[in-house]
């Protein structure tokens, strides 16, 4: 399976991003994260740095669109194939600038994506 990186990832077991780890990880999908805390989902280490990053297909995000803009580019250095935007993470501008340097835009729920076997 391609790796996948859970963008605003939080060690809350009540909040979506640190559902989606649990959910990736059952489905045998290799799993990375980054938030501002670090700790374990699932044996997931959430990381608070992007630096020892690599072979990253997926971002799947979980920071609004304002929080989003001090990342563009170290989400841009990661070279994903794709950034999935969930609920509440909507964001024209980073579309654009993604779809410029080539990555796919996919506004979705990565939970519904899991669930109905769409991911």
């Amino acid at each position: 399976m391609l790796r996948t990186l859970v963008f605003g990832a939080s060690l809350n077991p009540n909040r979506y991003s640190n559902l989606v780890i649990h959910r990736l990880v059952e489905k045998g999908i290799d799993t990375l994260a980054f938030g501002l805390k670090s700790g374990l989902v699932d044996n997931v280490q959430i990381k608070t740095n992007l630096t020892d990053l690599q072979d990253v297909h997926t971002i799947t995000l979980y920071l609004n669109g304002e929080r989003q803009k001090e990342y563009y580019q170290s989400i841009l250095s990661l070279r994903p194939k794709r950034v999935i935007f969930n609920p509440g993470t909507e964001n024209q501008e980073f579309y654009e600038l993604l779809q410029k340097n080539g990555i796919k835009v996919e506004v979705a729920c990565t939970l519904v994506l899991l669930s109905t076997g769409q991911y």
